[in-house]
């Protein structure tokens, strides 16, 4: 049996059959490839097509209706540089934060070197700027346990008012002188 494989456009041999190319998956192998010269020709068709109508059309324009279009060419790139900038530092942070990595302040970056020639956010030049960036170090900057003080919970090794209730006088005294009732006499439980 023989399938297609969608992600490599390659003809893929099911298990069971011996793995050697047979003349019907060569055959197919060179439909695939006649099929994908087809459709490169024909893009490049069109593109050629797009740009002579485009031109085509520069050369019927009147002059009032080439500089509407020219209005209309400077409002679109005016709008998208004065929104690219928000767009690529919105991009910035969303890339850097997915990475896991600090993103240095925007007022270092040149956040234009960032926006393509379309005026939209080059996600290849943002992507290749955060994979730029240190990771950040995930030990602790400094030792830890240098006689800092008393870390973790106040409230460890402390009785509370119920288990005072609970205990008898003699047992609260030597409670007391254990330091175990030192945070209930503060008032922080």
């Amino acid at each position: 049996m023989i399938r297609m494989d969608e992600n490599k456009n390659d003809v893929v041999a099911e298990a069971g059959s011996t793995g050697e190319a047979t003349p019907e998956t060569a055959a197919l192998q060179a439909e695939i490839d006649k099929w994908k010269a087809l459709s490169r020709k024909n893009e490049d068709r069109f593109k050629q097509a797009s740009t002579e109508l485009e031109g085509f059309r520069q050369s019927q324009m009147t002059d009032t209706e080439k500089a509407i279009e020219a209005a209309k060419v400077e409002a679109r790139n005016a709008a998208l540089s004065e929104v690219g900038t928000k767009l690529v530092n919105a991009e910035l942070r969303a890339a850097s934060s997915a990475a896991g990595v600090p993103l240095p302040g925007a007022e270092y970056l040149n956040l234009d070197s960032f926006v393509g020639e379309d005026g939209s956010p080059d996600s290849a030049r943002i992507e290749a700027f955060v994979s730029s960036l240190p990771k950040p170090n995930s030990a602790p900057s400094y030792a830890q346990n240098i006689g800092l003080g008393r870390q973790g919970s106040p409230a460890a090794g402390q009785l509370t008012r119920e288990d005072l209730s609970r205990m008898s006088p003699r047992e609260i005294n030597e409670a007391r002188k254990a330091g175990k009732c030192d945070a209930l006499m503060r008032g922080e439980l």
